[in-house]
C-alpha cells in the first residue's frame, strides 16, 4: 500500500485560509463542525490539508464563518477544485518538496515580481549560469545531481515562454549583473539572455546601479507571486533549507510596499537595457 503524499503548498494554503476564516469568526473546530454537520476530526483534516473539500462544503463553511467576499470564496473554490499535475511532479522524490511547490506556485501566478541583489533571478538564468551556481554552492553534488537541478530551473522558465506567459517584473542590482558566476564568456551570454527577455512585452527589467544615493534596501530580495485575489498572494524568500513561503496578509502588504519602493528608485526599463548593454560590452 502506497504512502500518502504530503500536501502541496497550494493545498496547505487553502487549508490555512479556511482556518483563518474560522478563527476570524470566533468559532472552535468543534463549533464549526457542528454547524457543518460533521465531526471535528474532519474539520482538522481539512485545515491541515490532508483532506479535500468540495465546492458545496467550502461555500457552506464560508457562510458559517460570515465571509461575504465572493471573489475570495470563488478563488478558494478554484484552488480546491484544481488537480493540475504539472511537469514538476516528475521531480517529486528527486528534489526537496519546497522545490515542487515553487513551480506549482509560479504556474498558477497571475503575475510575478522579483528583486535580487547577488544573483541574476532564476527565471532569467542561462543553463550555464545555473550550472556554475549549483556546482559552486553544492560542491558535493555529482554531475548528474547538478544537471537535475539545472534541468528543473530551466523548466521553470516555461511560465515566461508559454502562449499565456505570466507578466513578470524584476529589479536587479548592478552587483548581481557584475558578479561572474561563470567565466567571462558565460557572463556575457547571461547578460545577453537578460536583454533578450527584456524585449518581451510581458517582461520588465529594471536595474539598481551602485551609484544610487541613500539606498538601504539591499536586504529586500524576494519573489512575489500574485494570486487570483490579493489575499492569496505569496512571497517567497530563501531559507537555509530552501524556499520559505509567506502568506500572512500584513506581511504581504509590507512586501508589496517594499517592492514598489525598490522599483521607484531603479532605472526605468529603457535606461536599464542601456545599462546592461554597457556591462556586456565591458566583458
Amino acid at each position: 500500500m502506497g504512502t500518502k503524499r504530503e500536501p502541496t503548498a497550494r493545498q496547505l494554503r487553502l487549508a490555512v485560509e479556511l482556518r483563518r476564516l474560522r478563527e476570524a469568526a470566533g468559532l472552535s473546530s468543534r463549533e464549526a463542525a457542528a454547524l457543518l454537520g460533521v465531526n471535528s476530526v474532519q474539520i482538522s483534516q481539512i485545515e491541515s490539508g490532508t483532506s479535500g473539500v468540495s465546492e458545496e462544503r467550502l461555500r457552506r463553511m464560508a457562510a458559517n464563518y460570515a465571509c461575504a467576499d465572493e471573489e475570495f470564496i470563488s478563488a478558494l473554490v478554484a484552488k480546491a477544485a484544481d488537480r493540475t499535475q504539472g511537469w514538476w511532479e516528475e521531480y517529486r522524490g528527486r528534489l526537496p518538496t519546497p522545490f515542487m511547490d515553487l513551480p506549482e506556485l509560479e504556474h498558477h501566478a497571475t503575475y510575478r515580481w522579483d528583486v535580487d541583489f547577488l544573483h541574476v533571478p532564476g527565471l532569467l538564468q542561462t543553463a550555464e549560469y545555473a550550472r556554475s551556481l549549483f556546482s559552486y554552492v553544492n560542491p558535493e553534488f555529482q554531475e548528474t545531481e547538478v544537471e537535475r537541478w539545472v534541468e528543473h530551473r530551466m523548466k521553470r522558465r516555461s511560465i515566461l515562454e508559454r502562449p499565456n506567459p505570466v507578466p513578470y517584473e524584476t529589479v536587479i542590482h548592478e552587483a548581481a549583473l557584475r558578479i561572474r558566476v561563470g567565466d567571462r564568456r558565460a557572463a556575457r551570454a547571461q547578460l545577453t539572455r537578460v536583454l533578450e527577455l527584456a524585449e518581451a512585452d510581458h517582461v520588465t527589467v529594471r536595474v539598481i546601479p551602485f551609484d544610487l544615493d541613500d539606498f538601504g534596501g539591499a536586504g529586500s530580495a524576494m519573489v512575489y507571486a500574485g494570486g487570483p485575489v490579493p489575499r492569496l498572494d505569496t512571497v517567497v524568500r530563501d531559507g537555509p533549507n530552501g524556499p520559505v513561503f509567506i502568506d500572512a496578509e500584513a506581511q504581504l502588504t509590507w512586501y508589496r510596499t517594499l517592492f514598489r519602493r525598490v522599483e521607484a528608485v531603479s532605472l526605468d526599463p529603457d535606461r536599464s537595457r542601456d545599462f546592461i548593454h554597457r556591462l556586456a560590452k565591458e566583458l
